[in-house]
């Protein structure tokens, strides 16, 4: 047997983002690129702002020698400082370098604190729907996935979640605003799951640590603004990239914060950066760390993906979708117009529409849109909606 067991299944398993998005390739082989109609992938077709071009050119021109070399696992001390004081501005906090390591975006973020967290037979738990790629993530790392429901509006059943959490629970990820549904967790929904997971770990004797997806905080519609985990549990977590809020997910930048009073902070520091160097990323690309440094409390204007949602939203109820109105990021979780959501993604595909079934995300019944694309792409799509739509028609 040349590939083990383990990884043929994650391969045949795999994410259906991807998978429909290979499709979608072929699809755009066979027909043309300009008669498909892509909604299956997050990829923002929105430019990097100004400022990360000027910077780059900067780079690109400057005669200091090193510019390239590796540095410590951990990132620049400089990078790492400039992000620390910008989530103390945000939140109130008083994180210092220390508490920051640099990765390869979040996905490389995520790996690593699992790698170092986790033992075989270590729950996490995850709110229905999630990002698939997180239960890869998990079983991965010899972790078991633990499910636990939200209601109508997407947001966690605090009575189930408090059932879900038991001895062997290692973690909750909790992703914010959420891919896939764009829902967002205000203040309350923060202290609730705090709250459980305090009474918890007094109840085990165990440390429960809340990791938080936070990739689209800076995409926030209606004037929301953004609530940090940090002044509601001190064993927390935060892993994230500015391939969102910078528009540059090609570049793998991001970093973990870890709370400055986490229990054994030093330890699992530590975990993160032997973690993050025999995982192979070594450590994140030197001219991005260099870069984001001074681009903190820059970001891609939310408004533009506010009024595509608005225009997607309104659009789409009026044809009979139902639909929870996205609070943040670029994607909308429609209800399905037949149970069967992988059936209904296949006949929108038959209009050349690609979207994504909410079975991927642990949600059957549903499906995914990726609104992060040209007018053109947007335009196409509504009328592949709407032709299907009128099939369901009474």
């Amino acid at each position: 047997m040349s590939v083990p067991e383990r990884i043929k299944k994650g391969t045949a398993s795999g994410s259906l983002v991807r998978r429909m998005f290979d499709e979608g390739l072929a699809f755009k082989k066979k027909y043309g690129a300009e008669n498909v109609f892509d909604l299956s992938l997050g990829n923002p077709i929105t430019e990097p702002p100004m400022e990360f071009k000027q910077e780059l050119l900067k780079l690109a021109e400057s005669k200091s020698p090193g510019l390239h070399r590796y540095m410590e696992n951990a990132g620049y001390v400089d990078t790492r400082a400039a992000i620390a004081n910008n989530i103390n501005k945000e939140a109130g906090t008083k994180f210092t370098e220390n508490e920051i390591v640099m990765t390869c975006g979040a996905a490389a973020a995520l790996n690593v604190v699992l790698r170092t967290i986790l033992t075989p037979g270590d729950e996490v738990i995850l709110f229905t729907p999630y990002f698939p790629e997180y239960f890869h993530y998990i079983t991965h790392h010899d972790g078991i996935v633990k499910t636990s429901p939200t209601d109508e509006q997407f947001i966690p059943r605090i009575d189930l979640f408090e059932k879900t959490v038991g001895l062997k629970t290692r973690a909750v990820i909790i992703n914010s605003p959420n891919n896939p549904t764009g829902v967002v967790y205000g203040e309350k929904v923060l202290h609730d799951i705090t709250d459980v997971l305090k009474r918890k770990q007094k109840q085990y004797g165990t440390q429960i640590l809340l990791i938080s997806d936070e990739a689209y905080s800076r995409i926030l519609f209606d004037g929301l603004k953004y609530q940090p985990i940090w002044p509601h549990y001190s064993e927390s977590i935060v892993v994230t990239s500015h391939s969102k809020d910078l528009a540059l997910p090609g570049e793998r930048i991001g970093y973990i914060a870890i709370h400055p009073g986490c229990t054994d902070k030093d330890g699992l520091l530590n975990g993160f950066i032997y973690s993050n160097r025999t995982l192979g990323f070594v450590n994140a690309p030197a001219l991005m760390q260099r870069i984001v440094a001074r681009l903190q409390g820059i970001s891609v204007p939310a408004s533009n993906y506010q009024n595509t949602r608005d225009y997607l939203y309104n659009s789409l109820t009026e044809m009979g979708y139902s639909i929870v109105k996205p609070q943040g990021a670029f994607y909308m979780f429609p209800e399905s117009l037949q149970p069967d959501d992988f059936a209904f993604v296949s006949e929108l595909q038959q209009e050349r529409v690609l979207t994504v079934p909410g079975q991927g995300f642990g949600t059957p019944g549903f499906f995914r849109i990726g609104y992060c694309v040209d007018n053109r792409t947007l335009e196409g799509a509504l009328i592949g909606f709407r032709k299907v739509a009128e099939i369901y028609k009474i």
